[in-house]
């Protein structure tokens, strides 16, 4: 069961009641100390000096007048000072962690100005340990309040800056899983829309392409959905197993399959690997890996007649990765302005993930035709093994 924090306002009144009773208690001491005893005039008054502080937080600058006054008019009867005295410090101390310093400190001096008041007119108080008592003790609450205060503000300013990191860390990870859907439903949707084109072209004339196409289509949208299900999971907070429950994210090694659908969408793929093939850093992995399958996503998307070439090579310190057709671009023969303008997720996508590893991209129109994205992408090697330059 959550024990709630008990509400300011009962704190304050019952600090109040605690005052009031030590002033009381105190009170009956006046006749020791020689001041004259307390009659019904002096608790009345002290009543006025203290319980005013239940609404400090509400009316700081009232209050502190209000139990001024009250202090004033105890000390003029006669009455022993100092009793009056625990209401009006706490207000000032009050004063001092809600408004600015200038402040404080005025109502500070009213305050010594008030104590002034009590050595001057009793005899049995010497004015230069009632001066000292009063700087002290206006001293310590308002340097006490000052620090309350900043305190305060330092405190609002860190759950601002938390919940303004809060905003952006939740912005960046529906932007990341905006990517990360587009990439699963955008590619996987188009080689099934191709697919299903010609399964319906040729379902009267070629029972054998349509068979092949239904088999693609079958294939791919079950990989679609894996792969939605792994986000799902990812994204799913009762999920016990949680991230570590989820299949891996796809990785270079397979681009293969990524090829072999594209190719089944009727679009000639050409994979070319150069240099030292080897494991990479998870992000730079899926990177490398989404940015090959929105780019082929694009030539069968915006593309007629295209052939497409994949070349991976891997640097000693970085991965290039290139994507090129030789499309003639959509029915006008032309390549989509918004490809050009850099517009849409994918590109958008694309742009983001590069910049989130530290590497660049360059995304365009060739000058002999077609289109190509370049990407390349700072490495980390934890293991290598040798390859040839090779080409399937």
């Amino acid at each position: 069961m959550r024990i709630r924090p008990p509400r300011p306002l009962v704190v304050d009144t019952l600090v109040a009641l605690a005052m009031m009773l030590a002033a009381v208690r105190l009170g009956r001491q006046s006749v020791t100390q020689g001041w004259p005893e307390l009659d019904a005039s002096a608790y009345v008054l002290l009543a006025l000096a203290h319980l005013p502080v239940v609404l400090r937080r509400r009316a700081p600058l009232m209050v502190f007048a209000a139990v001024q006054l009250a202090g004033v008019a105890y000390i003029s009867l006669g009455y022993w000072p100092v009793v009056s005295a625990f209401g009006s410090m706490l207000a000032l101390y009050t004063v001092a962690s809600v408004y600015s310093t200038r402040i404080a400190v005025g109502c500070a001096a009213m305050m010594t100005a008030k104590w002034m008041y009590a050595g001057a007119i009793s005899d049995n108080l010497p004015m230069t340990l009632v001066v000292n008592q009063a700087l002290l003790f206006s001293l310590v609450l308002v340097w006490s309040g000052t620090l309350a205060r900043r305190s305060g503000e330092l405190a609002r300013q860190l759950r601002a800056e938390q919940a303004e990191r809060a905003r952006r860390e939740v912005a960046a990870e529906r932007g990341r899983i905006a990517r990360e859907l587009h990439d699963v439903v955008a590619h996987h949707m188009s080689v099934i829309s191709v697919q299903a084109g010609l399964a319906r072209f040729v379902l009267d004339s070629d029972a054998a392409t349509v068979r092949g196409a239904l088999g693609t289509i079958e294939d791919t949208s079950g990989e679609a959905l894996e792969e939605l299900r792994r986000i799902l999971r990812v994204l799913r907070e009762d999920d016990p197993g949680g991230a570590a429950s989820a299949a891996p994210m796809p990785t270079l090694a397979r681009l293969d399959d990524l090829v072999e659908r594209v190719r089944g969408g009727g679009v000639p793929v050409e994979l070319s690997i150069q240099g030292v093939v080897r494991p990479l850093a998870p992000g730079v992995e899926l990177c490398a890996y989404r940015v090959v399958q929105e780019a082929l996503t694009n030539v069968l998307k915006h593309t007629h007649h295209a052939a497409a070439q994949v070349r991976l090579h891997y640097r000693q310190q970085e991965l290039t990765v290139t994507v090129t057709d030789n499309g003639t671009g959509n029915a006008d023969g032309l390549i989509p302005a918004r490809v050009l303008a850099g517009g849409g997720h994918g590109l958008i996508g694309m742009r983001e993930r590069a910049k989130l590893y530290g590497g660049t991209i360059s995304v365009g129109p060739r000058a002999e035709g077609g289109f190509a994205v370049r990407l390349t992408l700072p490495t980390s090697a934890t293991g290598a093994r040798w390859g040839d330059e090779r080409t399937r």
